[in-house]
């Protein structure tokens, strides 16, 4: 077993398989997302000339899964999974300004449902993390289970912060010396 860099829970070498119909909803829920991101950045341009820096899409690799199940003491399951995190969807945009995050996010929500709103650049984590993180609640087709979908809102500097500290607390070095050279 190795070790959770960041809660020091053990992760498996061999995370668990997490299905193709796992990862299906998700997929298809950040394709709605990234739809009504896409109407919003139009209407942003248009009502400013403001445009999105960066637009970046992923789904939480089954390894990231797994040490954050085991970091909360829950078990590796598809079920825990879907149950406790609502970012195995993420969506990050890159903005101009403060005032355009706030402004974009003004649009994302009148168009999907909100279920979560977390805003980090108001009240910084104690790394000096900034970010409004939103998570949408997206309705399946058929109207059934509802997907949860994290989209990321900051401004390039609050950007190369976050990537910075995701390195420190992530992604730890084998060697402190070379930290320095390493991240130049």
């Amino acid at each position: 077993m190795q070790s959770h860099a960041r809660s020091g829970q053990a992760r498996p070498l061999c995370p668990a398989p997490f299905s193709a119909d796992f990862y299906a909803p998700y997929s298809a829920a950040a394709q709605t997302v990234l739809a009504a991101i896409c109407r919003a950045r139009q209407a942003l341009v248009q009502a400013s000339g403001e445009d999105l820096y960066a637009l970046t899409y992923r789904l939480k690799t089954p390894s990231s899964i797994s040490g954050k199940l085991l970091a909360r003491g829950l078990p590796v399951t598809e079920a825990a999974a879907a149950a406790a995190l609502h970012d195995v969807a993420g969506i990050r945009a890159v903005l101009g300004s403060v005032a355009q995050v706030y402004r974009f996010a003004d649009l994302l929500e009148s168009c999907l449902p909100l279920c979560d709103r977390r805003d980090y650049i108001l009240e910084p984590k104690e790394s000096g993390y900034r970010s409004l993180h939103l998570v949408f609640s997206i309705p399946a087709p058929d109207g059934g289970t509802r997907t949860p979908v994290e989209v990321q809102l900051r401004t390039a500097p609050m950007d190369i912060w976050a990537s910075i500290e995701h390195q420190l607390v992530y992604k730890p070095w084998s060697d402190p010396a070379a930290l320095p050279g390493a991240m130049l």
